[in-house]
């Protein structure tokens, strides 16, 4: 992935992030403009993610932005909400890691 690349993937996980912070203060709240707040922030995530998916293919961008939500997202239910995961669900979180860093590792040329 380019710098470029790079960090148009961190605006997009950004707008994913406030979306899912928003969509868990409309499931404590249930105000309508809130969800709709969300699913607009949801849907400029996805327009987002077509520049991704065209330029480092389907399966890495989504891998990529998959565990980039999962780290970011969680981390926001825990200093923002309060929520807690278990040490169980950390060690998934890393897996998650390990996973997208196999996935994204640079490949040397085919033969």
């Amino acid at each position: 992935m380019s710098g470029a690349l790079v960090l148009w993937l961190f605006a997009a996980m950004g707008v994913f992030v406030l979306a899912n912070a928003v969509l868990r203060t409309y499931a404590g709240s249930g105000h309508l403009p809130t969800l709709i707040g969300a699913l607009i922030l949801f849907s400029l995530g996805n327009v987002m993610m077509v520049r991704l998916m065209r330029e480092s293919g389907l399966a890495v961008a989504i891998a990529v932005s998959s565990v980039l939500q999962l780290l970011l997202i969680a981390a926001v239910a825990f200093l923002w909400f309060g929520e807690r995961p278990t040490g169980m669900q950390m060690a998934g979180m890393a897996l998650g890691v390990v996973a997208v860093t196999l996935i994204a590792w640079p490949q040397g040329a085919a033969k």
